[in-house]
């Protein structure tokens, strides 16, 4: 039988999945306006460039369905577990916590390297979570998609930040 999933995780999963609907029939001004664009990136780029509303915005947008369904998964997998183990009040400020943080450091990343590329997807969140899962429940056994290569948590999260950044 299937766990029932947690308020906040299935409220989180709901939500991407209304903006991602909502994003397939909006203009590129919607995109624009909410994905997180460096600091300094060029209006003309953009109608909007940087603002602050984007440092949590743009973790409800996505590239793809591939990209929603992955993140989403993700959120099912790990967040359930770590909202069960926190609390659903605890739970919600570190997932968004961690979508601050992974924006925080696109940002600065991003000023260094000189890009002027807008993020989106909640990965940000969900690597938090997966953080959590690795220092929780380190030993558990993780059966990643591709490969079908079982390995404990605490070994899946690293795998996970370096499969992100070849995607």
């Amino acid at each position: 039988m299937i766990p029932s999933v947690p308020p906040v995780t299935w409220a989180l999963i709901v939500a991407n999945t209304v903006v991602y609907i909502l994003q397939l029939g909006a203009s590129e001004r919607f995109i624009w306006t909410f994905a997180l664009w460096p600091l300094g990136a060029s209006p003309a780029l953009g109608p909007s460039a940087f603002q602050p509303w984007q440092l949590v915005t743009y973790s409800f947008l996505h590239g793809s369905f591939t990209h929603l369904f992955l993140n989403m998964l993700a959120l099912y997998m790990f967040g359930s577990e770590i909202e069960r183990l926190f609390g659903s009040r605890r739970y919600l400020a570190y997932y968004f916590a961690a979508v601050l943080a992974a924006s925080v450091t696109q940002v600065i990343v991003s000023a260094a390297s000189g890009s002027f590329y807008p993020t989106v997807g909640a990965s940000g969140g969900v690597f938090g979570l997966l953080l959590a899962y690795g220092i929780y429940f380190p030993r558990r056994t993780i059966v990643m998609l591709f490969p079908p290569i079982p390995m404990p948590a605490w070994l899946f999260e690293g795998d996970e930040a370096i499969l992100e950044h070849l995607h």
